[in-house]
């Protein structure tokens, strides 16, 4: 079965390094051909992405909610995340994430907001009902240098969370109800 992976970003700059660190998670994460990904530019959407209703952002909302696996990816802007991305995760409902496994990433310019994915975003993402398998990810833009190296390291503690949780998981009881 392949994986269906999404990746989400909030830049409104297109083709961002935000774009960028997002797709190279996601590259070293999973193995090549083991999954589909979809890439969601909100900077493509913005003039769309406040029209209520919008049939072409329900849309994209609906294939989101029905992936795998989403990578929420933002430039850090007054501390948290963009509008762009805030506008976006604002048209799901309670639970409207529910069963996605959420990645939340934010680009910096430098440490001094390291803890905003995991204090800002995550949340907000669990709010939405999605699993947060770890930390929150943050990159310094000014290291596009060491990407690889950084984001591999990032991508093996998420893959170790991953495993544990899948163990877990196989040693669930039958008498526990599942929700659909």
């Amino acid at each position: 079965m392949t994986l269906r992976v999404s990746i989400v970003v909030g830049n409104p700059k297109p083709k961002s390094r935000t774009l960028k660190v997002a797709e190279t998670l996601v590259e070293k994460l999973f193995d090549e051909g083991s999954y589909d990904v979809e890439v969601i530019d909100l900077a493509d959407h913005a003039q769309e992405i406040f029209a209520w209703p919008s049939e072409k952002m329900a849309a994209l909302n609906a294939s989101v909610a029905a992936s795998d696996v989403v990578v929420f990816a933002s430039p850090t802007y007054k501390a948290t995340y963009t509008g762009l991305l805030k506008a976006f995760l604002d048209r799901y409902p309670a639970n409207g994430l529910a069963g996605v496994t959420a990645i939340p990433v934010l680009t910096g310019a430098d440490l001094s907001h390291s803890m905003g994915p995991t204090v800002n975003l995550a949340p907000l993402l669990v709010e939405l009902g999605a699993s947060v398998p770890g930390r929150g990810f943050y990159f310094v833009a000014g290291q596009m240098d060491h990407l690889d190296e950084i984001v591999s390291a990032a991508a093996a503690e998420y893959a170790a969370n991953l495993r544990r949780l899948s163990n877990v998981a196989a040693h669930l009881g039958t008498g526990i109800p599942t929700l659909v």
